[in-house]
């Protein structure tokens, strides 16, 4: 199949670009390269691989993109609500209306994923399924929710609404929780960590990348539908994670009662019972991503160019 990636050059299509390949597929990139990433140069020489360096901003470039391809995958974003907050013109004109752009140019018999996100919800108080109004509280929900119900609303569409993401990628983001705590417990040899008892959930990027891989092959018994996608397993507090990283690396935690409120007020317990039920799974756990992590980024000597801000 010819499949599309947009933002193919980020923490995720850097991951995923490679595998698709592997398997045969040929794939299109657009990327507007925001963070002077070279994550794709590996590619070039495959001629299964093209690249077009391009905004999902501007139609005539998504219309030549879109062209010609089986598969969208859609994970062009300005991502989190600290980056959207930052630039709430560029998040709606990227992430909303972006979206509609390639929503637009695909003719119905093309199949689309987004990449949605669990940032939706807002406020939970119980556990939280796809079966819940979502309430978006931040721009960077509110502005994810429109354009997934864009996209659902053309049909022949799956919704992937991630857990946070973790774990090491050649475009590396280090504004990501658990890769920041990791990072300042490293580098820094402490860590403030605010509202310890806050609940989050996870997923490592390497099965987000499964994830799509196993939507491509299962298309036709799950299109139309929004998943959640992490695991229960990795439902997890603050607290949690810096004393799992504290088990492994010697450095110091000072917790704090109170910190600059969650936008998105993220404190809840997720099911992904739905998406196990069609038969995936992910297969990396909390303490493999944190050995992961703990590995690479000793080797990762600067302050911290990587965040999305």
């Amino acid at each position: 199949m010819k499949i599309l990636i947009t933002g193919g050059a980020g923490y995720i299509g850097s991951l995923l670009v490679p595998q698709l390949l592997n398997k045969g597929h040929q794939v299109r990139v657009l990327d507007s390269l925001l963070f002077r990433q070279t994550s794709m140069l590996p590619y070039f020489i495959n001629p299964d691989f093209e690249f077009i360096k391009g905004d999902v901003r501007d139609v005539e470039t998504v219309k030549k993109a879109v062209s010609g391809t089986d598969v969208i995958i859609h994970l062009a974003a300005i991502v989190g609500a600290p980056a959207c907050k930052k630039n709430s013109q560029l998040a709606e004109d990227v992430n909303y209306q972006g979206t509609v752009n390639i929503n637009e140019a695909r003719t119905n018999s093309q199949k689309m994923f987004y990449a949605s996100t669990g940032s939706v919800y807002g406020k939970v108080e119980n556990i939280c399924t796809e079966d819940l109004q979502p309430k978006p509280l931040s721009i960077y929900g509110d502005t994810k929710l429109r354009a997934e119900k864009e996209v659902m609303k053309k049909g022949n569409s799956i919704a992937y609404r991630f857990a946070t993401a973790f774990g090491l990628s050649p475009r590396l983001r280090l504004d990501l929780l658990p890769n920041d705590f990791v990072f300042n417990a490293l580098k820094n040899h402490y860590l403030v960590v605010y509202d310890k008892h806050f609940k989050r959930t996870f997923v490592h990027v390497k099965d987000i990348v499964s994830a799509y891989l196993f939507g491509i092959e299962n298309f036709e018994k799950m299109k139309n539908e929004v998943y959640n996608v992490g695991s229960e397993k990795m439902n997890k507090t603050k607290e949690d994670i810096a004393n799992i990283i504290k088990q492994k690396i010697n450095f110091e935690i000072l917790f704090v009662d109170k910190g600059i409120p969650d936008p998105d007020q993220r404190d809840y317990e997720v099911s992904y019972k739905k998406i196990r039920d069609k038969g995936f799974e992910t297969s990396i756990d909390f303490d493999m991503g944190i050995d992961e992590l703990i590995r690479g980024l000793q080797t990762v000597d600067v302050a911290n160019p990587f965040s999305n801000l």
